[in-house]
């Protein structure tokens, strides 16, 4: 077996089998990041003492007949915006380039409960927010499909490491797209989670009233099975529900019928998407109707207006979060970030008091439309993985979010590869989204669709 690829679900097969172990399992993946990283940069920081000592507890555990839960033995990787004790977080930023946690993150807590391997620390866009940037510590990662291309952002390190076969599985954060964005370019599944759903503490903040964390992974059941261990109310964080956590993987299986869904339309097919991506939502789109599911036409407010409500209150959090830095150390910023920054100083109170009322107008929209439908599917990107160019004009702002809408709601929202382009062989993504706190609901139809369709199961080649 190919060690590389294997899912969560399989590895945990595989051990209960005895077929592989955890330090087999981590001592293959760290021989191929050693081989091919160099190619790619998606790690920051490679943990391997770490790794193999964690990989040694979980074997003896394993073969003592003590499982911790699903993430037993697994592999993972962490964007490099969430704190480790003892181990460099460094935001992909020369302005903490040597801070040193001394304490996990909440998700981190929770892997180490739940029996996880930190393999290393992943690259990101500078706090999350300013890249792709060249003129950084570290360089931007790049595509395993393609590494003349990016991984998108800002999840880039946890895109490209998924889709290479360096972890079964990486932490992403969303703030605007940043998880559903690199899942989509790489070809890879990554779930925005309803906010709340997964504690942020220990997590550096982007955007205080919309950052998300979640999980990257090769299939919608290996997101049901991570969720499970992080997800839960966390009291230490502002923004956490106190919600119950269901059994996702219980949700699983099955076919669709009597469920409604409804096809945004005006999103994924309004000019400037790449050419291949309509005839891939509508094959997808075929794909659930033969599985039994209803889809309908969806009517919502333009990507303009959902990017622009998004941007105006997030760049005006992001202002708030560095304006110290920008007075006293505005050399150390990268380029991209500062010049994104920037504009938060000039956002007047009324201005973004406007936004956030424009905020839940079009989350109400969107509860409207969760009343007729059980989810809302569109593209998960618009275009295929963009041109690694360092003076590449900046479009976060000028060109329309196909994920930010589900950003401005909190909704659960996923992408799974749904196709490739034709001429240049990239992958394309569908988006599907649900009512807060309905991750089953969107794990079903996404498990449901990987399960007739084998997208998720094609991947680069890195030279072997």
């Amino acid at each position: 077996m190919d060690i590389a690829f294997l899912t969560i679900a399989e590895l945990n097969r595989a051990y209960d089998w005895r077929e592989l172990s955890p330090v087999e399992v981590t001592r293959a993946l760290l021989d191929r990041i050693a081989t091919h990283d160099h190619k790619l940069d998606s790690f920051i920081r490679v943990t391997e003492d770490v790794a193999i000592t964690q990989a040694k507890t979980a074997e003896a555990e394993l073969m003592a007949g003590r499982r911790r839960g699903p993430m037993h033995g697994i592999p993972y990787g962490l964007k490099d915006i969430v704190e480790t004790a003892g181990i460099p977080t460094t935001g992909h930023s020369k302005l903490r380039q040597h801070h040193v946690p001394k304490a996990d993150a909440e998700i981190v807590r929770r892997l180490k409960e739940g029996g996880g391997i930190l393999v290393g620390k992943l690259a990101t866009w500078e706090f999350a927010n300013g890249g792709p940037s060249f003129d950084l510590p570290w360089p931007p990662a790049r595509n395993p499909w393609d590494r003349e291309r990016l991984p998108g952002g800002s999840s880039s390190g946890p895109g490209a490491a998924v889709a290479a076969g360096f972890v079964p599985v990486a932490i992403g954060t969303d703030t605007g797209g940043s998880i559903r964005g690199p899942a989509a370019v790489c070809g890879i599944a990554g779930l925005k989670p309803t906010y709340g759903r997964v504690s942020r503490r220990g997590v550096f903040p982007n955007t205080f009233t919309m950052d998300h964390i979640g999980p990257m992974t090769r299939s919608a059941e290996d997101i049901a099975l991570m969720l499970q261990v992080i997800a839960g109310f966390d009291p230490a964080d502002p923004g956490s529900e106190d919600c119950p956590v269901p059994d996702y993987t219980a949700a699983l299986g099955g076919d669709l019928h009597g469920l409604r869904i409804g096809l945004v339309e005006g999103w994924h097919d309004a000019p400037g998407a790449h050419p291949d991506l309509g005839p891939a939502i509508a094959a997808a789109v075929a794909v659930l109707q033969g599985l039994g599911a209803t889809v309908e036409p969806a009517q919502l407010s333009s990507l303009r207006d959902y990017t622009d409500c998004k941007t105006t209150i997030s760049i005006t959090e992001l202002y708030t979060i560095h304006e110290q830095d920008l007075r006293t150390r505005p050399q150390d910023f990268g380029r991209i970030l500062r010049n994104r920054i920037l504009p938060g100083a000039l956002i007047r109170a009324e201005d973004y008091q406007a936004a956030l009322r424009w905020r839940t107008a079009l989350a109400r929209e969107q509860q409207v439309a969760f009343a007729q439908v059980d989810a809302l599917i569109t593209a998960a990107a618009r275009n295929i993985a963009d041109p690694a160019e360092p003076d590449r004009p900046d479009r976060l702002v000028t060109a329309p979010s196909i994920t930010m809408p589900f950003s401005v709601s909190g909704v659960p929202a996923i992408a799974i590869p749904c196709g490739f382009s034709q001429a240049e062989g990239m992958p394309l993504s569908l988006q599907i989204a649900a009512a807060p706190m309905r991750e089953a609901t969107v794990l079903r139809l996404a498990h449901a669709y990987q399960q007739a369709t084998d997208w998720h199961r094609r991947h680069p080649k890195l030279g072997e």
